[in-house]
């Protein structure tokens, strides 16, 4: 597939616009998030508040560029499976947001950001066959998504009365 130089960046600019709605949607649930999480009793290892945004922005940065790179090798319809697949888990990852902050269901969260790691691990194997960069771009990305997992379940574990 060739594309001009104007199509790889509108496709750029797309992909990135894609994911940063995804994280203005899972946003939206999280306008509390900050005073929800102090009143939360965390664990020693978990993360201060502040880290949460640039550590998201960079991801979904990153998860922008390597949608990008696949479909600018095959288009969507060749890696249709590819992209859906991320697509879905661009879809489980904002779910997240609304079920931990706003609905407040710790058990459900959890349940879901364990599919969403196997969504994410999915994306990852498929793009591997499609473009090696685009796959170690979502490493970082699965990575942050297993620290979470991990917390989302401590937090539910010590806050049964807010997570219940």
């Amino acid at each position: 597939m060739s594309l001009s130089r104007n199509q790889q960046v509108f496709g750029l600019i797309a992909w990135l616009v894609l994911s940063f709605i995804t994280a203005a949607v899972g946003s939206a649930a999280s306008i509390q998030a900050a005073s929800f999480y102090a009143e939360l009793v965390r664990p020693e290892w978990s993360p201060p508040g502040s880290v949460f945004g640039p550590v998201w922005t960079l991801l979904y940065t990153l998860m922008g560029i390597s949608a990008w790179l696949v479909w600018r090798v095959n288009g969507f319809s060749r890696a249709a499976i590819a992209l859906t697949f991320f697509l879905s888990q661009l879809a489980l990852n904002a779910l997240w947001s609304w079920l931990f902050f706003y609905w407040q269901l710790g058990g459900v969260a959890f349940a879901e950001i364990i599919l969403l790691w196997f969504f994410i691990a999915f994306t990852l194997a498929a793009f591997w066959r499609i473009h090696k960069l685009a796959a170690v771009l979502l490493v970082p990305y699965l990575l942050w998504v297993s620290f979470a997992a991990l917390l989302n379940f401590s937090l539910w574990q010590l806050n049964p009365q807010l997570l219940g």
